[in-house]
């Protein structure tokens, strides 16, 4: 781990291609200060997700996530905002002791099938450190402003 001159961490993860997949890019940043990295389509063939349809893209890679840590994958803006295309289980889950492909779970809110082709960016991952929770039970909890205040509370 390699800290920088803003304070940031870097981390180093090994990644795995998997066979046939070595034309297609890396996760990667696509600007200098992204926090999401750029996950493309392992796909064989253009593969189609049609309108309230959902399908599970391939991405051809594995990684192995240090412990303390874990990747996240969430929707690209611009297939939202344009093709109505988004990752269903946003933000998914890659854990420390996974060692499986990564695949991504898009589903079509959009009114024409979006079509995935091979090497497209669908998606984004970021990697963050996570923390263990130790329960504790107690008899109360603190009292604050809110309290039960639940869905729409703070609507004015």
């Amino acid at each position: 781990m390699n800290v920088d001159a803003l304070g940031e961490e870097d981390i180093e993860i090994p990644v795995q291609r998997l066979a046939g997949t070595e034309d297609l890019p890396l996760p990667r940043y696509m600007t200098e200060r992204a926090a999401g990295m750029d996950v493309h389509a392992a796909v064989t063939e253009d593969t189609v997700v049609p309108p309230g349809g959902r399908q599970l893209i391939p991405t051809g890679l594995k990684v192995a996530v240090p412990p303390g840590h874990e990747a996240e994958i969430r929707p690209r803006s611009g297939l939202a905002v344009r093709h109505g295309v988004t990752v269903l289980n946003s933000p998914g889950t890659i854990d420390a002791d996974y060692r499986g492909e990564i695949g991504i779970l898009l589903i079509n809110h959009g009114t024409e099938p979006f079509v995935v082709k091979r090497g497209e960016r669908i998606a984004q991952m970021v990697v963050r450190r996570v923390g263990r929770v130790r329960w504790r039970e107690a008899p109360a909890l603190d009292e604050t402003g809110r309290g039960e205040g639940g869905f729409g509370h703070t609507r004015r």
